[in-house]
């Protein structure tokens, strides 16, 4: 039997979230869905940003909910990979830069 820690069907779940502590889900969806109208930053902008931070955080469920939102938006699928490109060029990048504080310490060691 093979079984996982995440299930698609869960995402439909994710209102279910505030059951016990319904005042501080209300704030966080109030607040939530404020973030996503469009502002100086489009709708459709603000889920591939969704999109790629969710690959960055590598979350299946934000991955499948910004895949569907962006599509939705009017985004395609050559803005969606980009973004997610974006987002591997950000997290390769900030790996990298921790190379200066290894660098850093190794020198400091004497090493």
């Amino acid at each position: 039997m093979s079984d996982h820690y995440y299930h698609a069907h869960d995402l439909g779940k994710f209102g279910e979230i505030g059951q016990n502590a319904p005042e501080l889900a209300k704030k966080f969806f109030a607040w939530y869905g404020a973030v996503f109208e469009d502002g100086a930053l489009s709708a459709r902008e603000k889920s591939l940003i969704a999109l790629a931070v969710a690959h960055a955080v590598q979350c299946p469920y934000c991955i499948d909910a910004y895949s569907k939102d962006a599509l939705e938006k009017g985004a395609d699928l050559d803005q969606m990979t980009e973004a997610v490109h974006v987002s591997a060029a950000i997290r390769g990048g900030a790996s990298l830069v921790h190379g200066v504080q290894m660098r850093n310490h190794a020198t400091k060691l004497g090493m």
